[in-house]
């Protein structure tokens, strides 16, 4: 029986018909005419190819030959045979336009990656791969590399005041999956958001309970009525820079307790404090009630995908039983570096640096609105807060200097009160472009 398909590197042929040598000339302009083949994609020789087809060599040859007539193929000596460019195929689709990319970008975040610590995290991922089992390289744990979960307990509870132990610690592939996780874990319950946050967070959840106002004392918990969740930022709220206030952790714990409910704690930035005392996690005062979310997002870069959840006892079956559904998160290879990178100290050291480095930068970011915007929010994270009557004639202004911003009404969660303002990521641009970035922030006051 005669092969009827060929696969070779890139080349897929359907050969099935007589006489063979018309049915190999259709098959190749059907894939050329259809795009498969794109202009410039050399072919299998003839050997190759009567080999893999079950064809004598002449077939394939003389097949050949007839496309490079007709001009769907070129032949030259020394470099094989080809798809033609501007052949008799289809005209190739325009490409979609792109917007161009801004000269400098202060939106929020993420952190700056080109200072991401790659001598050291080289070093790492060479230890550790060099010192991992050939188990470890297997089909993971749901929850991730035990030896990561060893160190990382070991971490938050030093850095975050966080209670849990390896076992109630799940890895995952960020903050987002994270909430996947724990939104289907709580389902069907709703979940209560406050008025300003991440998008993307509140579609992971599609919250459907109490939309929090937020103030300087962080978001007002008051109001929480018989919600399954709350999701808060009570270290540094996101966007407005507020931190919940003892008085609101006390209450919303209270609530939490009686309702059966839990809190999710996204602490996305809490390594990052510059003027105030470090602020604990929510966790630490009740691990049964609350559920931290951390990451490395900000700390080292998002394209890692490495973040975790420290799980109340009463919904870790749920959440490991839907991260196996979920397909895994993080890979192995990151989990062994990570591991081995904060066990010798190089994570405790990128991050005393960088904290020097944005504090120097938001610092360079006050001075240069001093006297044209009050900034707020400043005393810890990545982002600052500035109030404007009208942030989209600024936004607008700032897209003429180059200059990508976030408004407050990006964050607005509806319902959440209109005022106006600026959400400023000081930490995304790379240092020779930070000047040139502020720069152009001054060029947007006055109106």
């Amino acid at each position: 029986m005669s092969v009827s398909w060929s696969s070779s590197v890139d080349l897929l042929l359907d050969v099935r018909g007589h006489p063979r040598r018309a049915a190999l000339e259709d098959a190749l302009r059907a894939a050329v005419a259809g795009g498969r083949l794109a202009a410039g994609v050399r072919l299998p020789s003839s050997r190759v190819l009567a080999a893999e087809l079950g064809l004598a060599r002449n077939t394939v040859a003389d097949a050949y030959a007839q496309l490079v007539a007709e001009g769907w193929l070129v032949a030259r000596q020394g470099s094989g045979t080809r798809v033609a460019a501007g052949g008799p195929g289809p005209a190739p689709v325009p490409a979609p336009a792109v917007r161009p990319r801004p000269l400098f970008d202060l939106t929020s975040g993420a952190p700056d990656v080109s200072a991401f610590p790659r001598a050291a995290w080289q070093r790492a991922s060479r230890t550790a791969l060099s010192a991992a089992p050939s188990e470890a390289l297997g089909y993971p744990d749901p929850r991730g590399l035990p030896g990561l979960r060893a160190v990382l307990a070991a971490y938050l509870a030093r850095v975050r005041g966080v209670r849990t132990s390896p076992e109630h610690l799940v890895i995952c592939s960020g903050t987002t999956q994270a909430l996947y996780l724990l939104a289907t874990a709580l389902a069907p319950g709703s979940v209560a958001v406050e008025s300003h946050g991440l998008r993307l967070h509140r579609e992971v959840l599609a919250p459907t309970g109490t939309v929090l106002p937020v103030d300087a004392d962080g978001a007002d918990v008051s109001r929480l009525g018989d919600d399954a969740a709350v999701l808060l930022t009570p270290a540094h709220q996101f966007p407005l820079g507020g931190a919940l206030s003892a008085a609101r952790r006390a209450a919303v714990l209270d609530w939490a307790r009686a309702a059966g409910s839990v809190v999710i704690e996204d602490d996305y930035d809490g390594e990052f404090r510059y003027d105030r005392r470090p602020i604990g996690a929510l966790q630490g005062l009740a691990p049964d009630l609350v559920a931290y979310v951390g990451t490395v997002s900000k700390t080292l870069a998002p394209g890692l995908r490495l973040g975790w959840i420290a799980v109340p006892p009463a919904l870790l079956d749920a959440v490991i039983a839907a991260k196996r559904l979920s397909g895994g998160g993080a890979g192995v290879l990151e989990q062994l570096t990570l591991a081995t990178f904060l066990a010798g100290g190089g994570y405790d050291r990128h991050i005393r640096r960088s904290r020097l480095r944005y504090r120097k930068r938001r610092d360079l970011l006050v001075a240069a609105l001093d006297g044209r915007a009050s900034v707020t929010g400043i005393s810890a994270g990545l982002h600052a807060l500035v109030p404007v009557p009208d942030e989209a004639a600024v936004i607008a202004r700032a897209a003429e200097q180059g200059l990508a911003l976030h408004g407050l009404g990006h964050f607005r969660a509806p319902g959440g009160p209109a005022a106006g303002g600026l959400v400023i990521g000081y930490a995304r641009p790379a240092d020779h472009a930070f000047a040139g970035a502020l720069t152009a922030l001054q060029s947007c006051y006055p109106l």
